[in-house]
């Protein structure tokens, strides 16, 4: 999943830190791991954070806040250098994606190869500092990380397997604070799923034309006009589902009046989104990490007041 920017025919930020402060021989690799655009970092966090909030009988531990915070950086990083060596030459016929280090030649396949390892290299190194169960389930999640950038070639719901795959830091989380899955873990990521089928059917809009042409899959392509509706639905069951973890998780009141907040945001992307303005739809998706940041701040008063 990559961000767009207003500029349709370039989805690399102009005049980002990494052209002003990185060294010019990293540039192409940071772009690669697409480190000028956070709100893929966000998404993919947020999940993590607030499942080890959940977890926690009190205040969550900030090394573990850290530790996750690091490992979203680089393993989304990883996530998009094999998206990008998946989809080189499908990017090099779309003009908003040809200048990208891969397709555009800054980057050789070799190349992105190595960088790839020395991401999953870091993403090891943070992934062993956790507990022996929580280090299987993250070894586990590599196969999502890999099937993802294929499932559009096959699939109308690419962002089914999306959902499965960013969201498995609900379940990281847990694991990381209490060593088991328990149900409220479970619905969490069931939360999260839904989630992420609503924001990232929002983003696919922007690229529906080119998908289009290219031959590759999508909800928006699949859903069309009928997406709102759907929209309301993904979304209601996101509320419902993180409602039910937060009772299973024995949230005090805060939390479910925090929730109703995060809802309300929700509704206001499923009703208001302009999904044939591909501006729109890009602005409805960034906001996701505004929800991140409720729904986090929701688990935190419901697990500290009453504590």
């Amino acid at each position: 999943m990559e961000e767009m920017i207003e500029n349709t025919a370039n989805d690399i930020p102009a005049a980002s830190w990494i052209d002003t402060m990185a060294p010019t021989g990293l540039r192409p690799f940071l772009r690669l791991a697409r480190l000028d655009r956070p709100i893929g970092t966000w998404l993919l966090l947020f999940p993590c954070w607030w499942s080890i909030t959940l977890a926690s009988p009190g205040r969550p531990d900030f090394w573990l806040l850290g530790l996750f915070a690091l490992g979203a950086v680089v393993m989304r990083g990883a996530g998009c250098t094999v998206n990008d060596m998946a989809d080189r030459n499908f990017d090099a016929r779309v003009a908003r994606t040809a200048i990208r280090p891969l397709p555009s030649g800054e980057v050789t396949l070799f190349r992105a190869g190595l960088f790839l390892a020395l991401q999953l290299l870091i993403g090891l190194t943070v992934l062993i500092q956790l507990n022996s169960f929580t280090i299987a389930m993250g070894i586990a999640s590599l196969g999502l990380v890999a099937i993802y950038p294929f499932a559009k070639r096959v699939t109308y719901w690419p962002q089914a397997v999306l959902g499965l795959t960013f969201n498995w830091g609900a379940l990281l989380g847990w694991a990381a604070v209490r060593g088991q899955l328990d149900p409220p873990a479970v619905l969490l990521y069931a939360a999260g799923f839904f989630w992420t089928l609503g924001y990232d059917t929002i983003y696919a809009h922007q690229d529906k034309d080119d998908d289009m042409v290219i031959g590759v899959k999508s909800l928006a392509l699949h859903l069309g006009d009928a997406t709102r509706p759907w929209l309301f639905a993904f979304y209601s069951l996101t509320v419902a589902l993180m409602a039910a973890a937060g009772w299973l998780a024995e949230l005090s009141w805060p939390f479910y009046v925090l929730l109703i907040g995060a809802a309300g945001h929700l509704f206001w992307q499923a009703v208001s989104v302009d999904i044939d303005d591909m501006k729109d739809c890009l602005n409805k998706f960034r906001s996701n990490r505004h929800l991140g940041w409720v729904v986090l701040v929701a688990i935190l008063a419901g697990r500290l007041v009453g504590e």
